[in-house]
């Protein structure tokens, strides 16, 4: 439990929105590939912020919440042009 607690305290930091623009790839680009996946890793390495929703997934038993309702929207038909339209240009 602590591992994931650190783990998931080294994404948050590296993930919090800095001034300048951040390289693609490194450490910060391989944490958020092997939390949240190859999808997010290169929204990630593009300049992306991550999602309320990818941040869950992290989170033991919580993380539960944020798979059922991406299990809904994707089982609904959600494109990344309807996430484009909710969320804005920062996330997609």
């Amino acid at each position: 439990m602590k591992k994931l607690l650190v783990l998931a305290g080294a994404v948050a930091l590296l993930a919090m929105p800095v001034a300048q623009a951040r390289e693609a790839g490194g450490l910060s680009g391989g944490l958020v590939g092997c939390c949240f996946g190859i999808r997010s890793a290169a929204a990630w390495n593009e300049g992306k912020n991550l999602e309320m929703r990818e941040w869950l997934r992290i989170i033991p038993i919580v993380g539960i919440v944020g798979a059922v309702w991406n299990c809904i929207d994707g089982w609904n038909g959600i494109t990344t042009a309807d996430l484009r339209k909710v969320a804005g240009e920062q996330y997609y």
